[in-house]
C-alpha cells in the first residue's frame, strides 16, 4: 500500500480517513492538525501542525490528502502541500456511483451515496458530499463543495470555491459564480453571480459573501 499523510483532523477528515482505509490502497501514516492536543484522529496518529509536513515528505511519504471542509483554507493548504512536493490523491468512496466518463482532477473527495453521471468534470480539491447527486455534463469548479443531499441537474457550471448548502437544488443549464454560497434547502432557478450568498425558494441573493475560516 502507498503511504499517505492527511492534512486536517476535523469531522470531514474522519470521513476521508475511513474512505481511504476502505479503499485498501493506502497506509495512512498520520495527520497534521492545527491547535490539537489529541494524539489521534480515529486511529491515525497526529504529527502536530503543518510545520511537520516537510519532515514527513523527507521521510519518504510523498502522497497527501487535504481533508479540510472550508473551501478557501483547503485551497491555501493544498498549494502549501504542493510546494513541499506532495502529490494529491483522490478519496472516492466505494459506495459512491460514478460514470466511467467522469473526469476527476486531484484532491477530490466523493462521499458515500453520491451519484455522478456522464461527462461531469470534478475540479481540483472539490467535494461531492454524502448522498449528493450531480447529473450529466456538469463542471464542478476547483475547491467547490456540493453538500450532503444536494441535487445538481444537468449542464450546470459551479464556479471555483462555490458552496452549495445541504439539501439545495440547482436546475439545468444554470451557472453559479465563483466563491458564491447557496443556502441550505435553496432552489437555484437562475444564474448566480460570483461572491454572493443566495437563499430561499427560489434562491435570491441576500448579501455579498464574506471570507470565513472554519475549524479544521
Amino acid at each position: 500500500m502507498d503511504q499517505i499523510v492527511i492534512i486536517g483532523g476535523s469531522g470531514h477528515a474522519k470521513v476521508v480517513i475511513e474512505i481511504l482505509q476502505e479503499s485498501g490502497r493506502f497506509e495512512i501514516v498520520g495527520c497534521t492538525v492545527k491547535n490539537s492536543a489529541a494524539p489521534f484522529v480515529l486511529d491515525v496518529p497526529v504529527f502536530g501542525d503543518d510545520s511537520h509536513l516537510p519532515k514527513v515528505y523527507a521521510s519518504g511519504v510523498h502522497l497527501a490528502f487535504v481533508a479540510i471542509g472550508n473551501n478557501r483554507l483547503r485551497k491555501t493548504l493544498t498549494h502549501e502541500a504542493l510546494a513541499v512536493g506532495f502529490e494529491l490523491v483522490n478519496a472516492v468512496s466505494p459506495r459512491a456511483v460514478l460514470s466511467p466518463r467522469v473526469e476527476l482532477c486531484n484532491g477530490v473527495a466523493v462521499m458515500a451515496g453520491a451519484v455522478i453521471n456522464s461527462c461531469v468534470r470534478l475540479g481540483t480539491g472539490c467535494i461531492i458530499n454524502t448522498g449528493a447527486t450531480v447529473d450529466h455534463d456538469c463542471n464542478i469548479g476547483d475547491w467547490a463543495h456540493v453538500a450532503p443531499g444536494t441535487n445538481v441537474a444537468g449542464s450546470v457550471t459551479v464556479g471555483e470555491g462555490a458552496f452549495l448548502g445541504i439539501g439545495s437544488r440547482v436546475i439545468p443549464n444554470t451557472s453559479i459564480g465563483e466563491w458564491t454560497t447557496v443556502g441550505a434547502g435553496a432552489v437555484v432557478i437562475r444564474n448566480l453571480p460570483p461572491n454572493v450568498t443566495a437563499i430561499g425558494v427560489p434562491a435570491r441573493v441576500s448579501c455579498r459573501s464574506e471570507r470565513r475560516s472554519r475549524q479544521r
